[in-house]
């Protein structure tokens, strides 16, 4: 798979989730308004960027924690 370098919106995608807080009310509003994304085409985006090489080189913290929290709740329901 070629490597596509990482678009300004790639990158505010992660820069937001880098900086959301995870108590913080109405993160739906907040995609909208900061990113003019709907919130489901904002996920579809993140999911997607967190499997790049680029994603992981821009934020290896990040990715790797959302990647764990992808693995986590793919366990659970597939146990469930």
């Amino acid at each position: 798979m070629p490597h596509v370098p990482l678009t300004d919106r790639d990158r505010a995608i992660l820069d937001f989730e880098a900086a959301w807080h995870r108590d913080a009310p109405a993160k739906e509003e907040a995609i909208r308004a900061e990113l003019a994304l709907a919130p489901a085409r904002y996920y579809q985006l993140l999911v997607r960027l967190i499997d790049t090489a680029e994603a992981q080189q821009y934020d290896p913290l990040l990715v790797g924690r959302l990647r764990r929290l992808r693995d986590v709740t793919v366990r659970s329901r597939s146990a469930g």
